[in-house]
């Protein structure tokens, strides 16, 4: 009896493969051997980099705002405390919304904070 191969089952696989390295350069998009830890390194980062665009996103937040309350006179901390202080439950992407694009709203918040 013939051994058997894997047959249409590693075309699937390289088929697979290739559509996933689609766009990539060099032998990373043409041979499976460097395809597949291509791959896998591309799945790493974009696990990675899905956490880290929260952080960034709230890092441009913070400095938008901390700008916005320094034109104000008043610092960021003592901004964010006021606000707890009053109980105003607005996330920071919505107050740097605010401080761009409703400066009189957000003239109102400052006001608020710093009673």
């Amino acid at each position: 009896m013939p051994r058997a191969r894997a047959g249409s089952a590693r075309t699937r696989k390289r088929k697979r493969l290739q559509a996933a390295t689609k766009g990539y350069r060099g032998a990373r998009s043409k041979q499976t051997k460097t395809m597949m830890p291509a791959v896998t390194r591309a799945g790493v980062y974009a696990y990675r980099d899905r956490r880290a665009r929260k952080r960034d996103f709230r890092s441009l937040w913070i400095t938008r705002i901390t700008a916005a309350c320094r034109a104000r006179g008043v610092s960021y901390s003592q901004f964010i405390c006021g606000l707890k202080r009053a109980s105003v439950a607005l996330n920071r992407k919505m107050l740097s919304e605010l401080a761009i694009h409703d400066e009189a709203a957000f003239e109102k918040v400052v006001a608020l904070a710093t009673r």
